[in-house]
């Protein structure tokens, strides 16, 4: 396995953490992480990809060891996050590459598609939405609640997914060998969420999620119109982001391969071995991707 370095790069005068591992030369895979996790939850993927591949994972502005200003400094929106996202590829001479994106890392990806088409060269969906049939009304009818009207009430609603009952349940859930998945990921990510003021942070892009859902329209004619190839790899028990957003891909994407998995939201914890088979296997097979850089 390739060694893994650990990176600090400033962006509009705000600190991003990375991981980095693999050739410079190579072609790039940027990974994209979602809630409440960080770059950490790509830690056993990345000298996996970095053999082969120039792989990249920076944490958002908010998260991991990036610099998480208060809201009072700085507006926490998936515009904002992929502003950011936008500075470090170019901060680091990235023009072209794969995206892997789980959860939050779907909205940021698709926002920098939109703005430049032709640096996307693939996209890898791990339980990353860009279709309404994936989300779970149970879990995401109290988040249009609060974005549509951010009352106290609504808040109060939403607090319990900052807590340890419910991360734990975003990795445990569907999993069917929990005891394979390692409470240092959750542990982890509980200690990030305790800092001051990263309620707010986390509030704040809550209410700002159903600005991702007009962008689907776009999405959707970019993955018709750009044919870029598309791997959706989804563990099919997840309850925020249901299968059937994996499933829809295919209206946009008709050769999108669509890999439905027995576990759940983290599917890195518990069928890392098997998703890093299934991502090599499709680079290698739907072109030779040129260089990232």
């Amino acid at each position: 396995m390739s060694v893994v370095r650990h990176r600090t790069v400033t962006v509009h005068g705000l600190d991003i953490f990375y991981r980095e591992a693999g050739p410079q030369d190579a072609p790039v895979l940027l990974l994209l992480h979602g809630y409440p996790s960080s770059s950490h939850m790509f830690r056993h993927l990345i000298p996996v990809l970095g053999e082969d591949y120039h792989v990249i994972a920076p944490d958002h502005v908010g998260f991991g060891r990036s610099s998480a200003p208060a809201v009072e400094e700085f507006t926490y929106t998936f515009d904002a996050l992929a502003d950011v996202t936008r500075g470090f590829l170019r901060a680091l001479g990235v023009r072209r590459y794969t995206v892997y994106v789980q959860d939050y890392g779907a909205p940021v990806a698709w926002r920098l598609a939109l703005a430049d088409p032709a640096a996307v060269e693939g996209v890898i969906s791990q339980n990353g939405n860009a279709y309404d049939e994936g989300f779970v009304p149970e879990f995401w009818d109290p988040i249009w609640a609060y974005g549509q009207d951010p009352t106290p009430a609504n808040e109060q609603a939403l607090r319990p997914a900052l807590g340890r009952e419910a991360v734990e349940w975003q990795y445990l859930h569907g999993v069917p060998e929990p005891d394979t998945v390692d409470p240092d990921a959750w542990e982890h990510d509980l200690a990030l969420l305790a800092r001051p003021g990263n309620d707010s942070i986390q509030l704040a892009l809550f209410g700002d999620y159903s600005s991702n859902l007009p962008l689907y329209p776009r999405v959707h004619a970019w993955l018709r119109t750009s044919q870029v190839p598309v791997l959706a790899v989804w563990g099919r028990n997840d309850e925020i982001f249901g299968s059937a957003g994996a499933e829809a891909f295919r209206r946009d994407a008709p050769h999108a391969r669509i890999e439905l998995l027995d576990g759940g939201r983290f599917l890195l914890e518990s069928h890392g071995d098997q998703v890093a088979a299934i991502i090599r296997e499709w680079l290698a097979g739907v072109r030779e991707i040129p260089a990232g850089k």
